[in-house]
C-alpha cells in the first residue's frame, strides 16, 4: 500500500470498494432497463460525435444516491453532473454512469457503468460493470483484482508480435492531427491486432483479466480511467502516461499493458508521427 494510504485500512477499502460495487451494479439494472427502448428524443449530442443518453443520466442519478447515501462527507467528480460534495475532501469520486454511449445508443452490446475512489488524488478502489454480460470487475489498492468474485491476472505475453492490443478514438478525431490514427496504423502491423472497443473502462477491465495484452488511447478523462487503472494494477499491470510517467489525468494519454509489453510500447509510441491528413473530413 503506497505512503497515501498508509491511514487507510484494508477494511475501510473493503468497504469503499463493496458500496462501489453496489452502485455499478444499480446503474447496471437502469442501463439493461433501457437498453433498446430509447426514443429519438432520449438521446442528445453534448458535441458533435459526443452523445448522451437517458440511460446516462438516470444511471448517474442512481449511483450518486447511493454514494451520497453512504458518503456525504466525499467528494464527486460525475461525466454528467461534474463536481459536487465537499471538494475538500481526501476521498473524490469518479463516475462514469455509461462508458460507451455510443455503442449503448446504437444497441451495440459493450459498455459499463465505471466507478472510482481516489484517495489523496490516487486511483485506489475500482468498480467495473458490464450489464450485459453480467460481470463485475472489481479491485483496491493492496487488495487484488476479481472478476465475478474470482481473482485475475493479465496476460503473459512478451512479444508485440504475439500481441492483441485495444485502441480508442476521441470525439474530436475528426478536427485534430493528433488523432490516434497512426499509432492504431502502426500497432495494427506489428501486432496480431488491434481491437476499438468504443468502453476505455471495459478496454483496461479486457487487459486486467488477460484477454487483451495492451491498451492505449488519448482525450481521455478522469471518469474513462480511474477505475480501470486501479484494476489493472491490482491484476499485475502497468498503467503509465505514454511515455511512462505518472501523469496520465493531465496529459489524457494512457498506456496499459501487461508490464512485459510496456516499454515496448512507449518506445514504438515515441516513434510514431502523425499521418499528414487535412481536417476536417467531409465538412
Amino acid at each position: 500500500m503506497t505512503n497515501s494510504l498508509a491511514s487507510v485500512s484494508k477494511e475501510q477499502l473493503q468497504i469503499f470498494l463493496d458500496i462501489a460495487t453496489e452502485a455499478a451494479c444499480a446503474g447496471g439494472a437502469v442501463l439493461k432497463s433501457y437498453m433498446g427502448n430509447l426514443k429519438e428524443k432520449e438521446v442528445e449530442e453534448k458535441r458533435p460525435g459526443d452523445l448522451v443518453t437517458i440511460a446516462d443520466k438516470e444511471s448517474e442519478a442512481m449511483v450518486l444516491s447511493i454514494l451520497q447515501r453512504h458518503f456525504p462527507d466525499h467528494g464527486i467528480l460525475a461525466e454528467e453532473s461534474g463536481v459536487l460534495g465537499n471538494t475538500e475532501s481526501r476521498y473524490l469520486w469518479a463516475i462514469d454512469p455509461l462508458d460507451g454511449t455510443t455503442n449503448y445508443a446504437h444497441q451495440y452490446p459493450f459498455s459499463s457503468v465505471s466507478i472510482a475512489l481516489l484517495i489523496d488524488g490516487i486511483p485506489s478502489v475500482g468498480a467495473i460493470y458490464d450489464p450485459f454480460r453480467d460481470e463485475i470487475f472489481r479491485a483496491a489498492t493492496g487488495l487484488g483484482a476479481t472478476r465475478n468474485r474470482l481473482p485475475i491476472h493479465v496476460s503473459k505475453t512478451t512479444e508485440l508480435s504475439r500481441s492483441l492490443l485495444v485502441t480508442g478514438f476521441a470525439y474530436d478525431r475528426t478536427l485534430v492531427e493528433d488523432n490516434n490514427y497512426a499509432e492504431f496504423c502502426h500497432f495494427t502491423h506489428i501486432t496480431q491486432g488491434v481491437r476499438r472497443g468504443g468502453s476505455a473502462a471495459m478496454d483496461l477491465a479486457y487487459v486486467a483479466c488477460g484477454r487483451l495484452d495492451g491498451y492505449w488511447e488519448r482525450g481521455l478523462s478522469l471518469w474513462d480511467l480511474a477505475a480501470g487503472v486501479v484494476v489493472v494494477r491490482e491484476a499485475g499491470g502497468i498503467v503509465t502516461a505514454y511515455d511512462g510517467s505518472e501523469h496520465i489525468p493531465k496529459s489524457g494519454r494512457l498506456l496499459a499493458t501487461n508490464g512485459h509489453l510496456h516499454e515496448q510500447m512507449i518506445a514504438e509510441l515515441a516513434l510514431i508521427k502523425p499521418l499528414p491528413f487535412k481536417f476536417p473530413f467531409g465538412r
